[in-house]
């Protein structure tokens, strides 16, 4: 099975950044939020909610830095 068999996967792929990076990063959001529902707030899920921010920033940050 292809990834871009996937409705919502496909439409990402297809019209996304064309980068697998962000692309993954930009389909787990949502994930990370589902998470944070259904864990509550606990140090768990904050760490989770944290890190996913902070690498998608960061990942943000960078390929503006490497394009220049």
């Amino acid at each position: 099975m292809d990834p871009k068999d996937i409705p919502l996967v496909g439409f990402v792929l297809e019209f996304g950044a064309q980068d697998r990076v962000l692309d993954a990063m930009l389909l787990a959001g949502p994930l990370v939020v589902l998470a944070m529902i259904l864990g509550g707030r606990s140090p768990v899920t904050t760490a989770l909610v944290g890190l996913y921010v902070l690498s998608f920033g960061g990942y943000v940050v960078y390929n503006g830095v490497v394009a220049r």
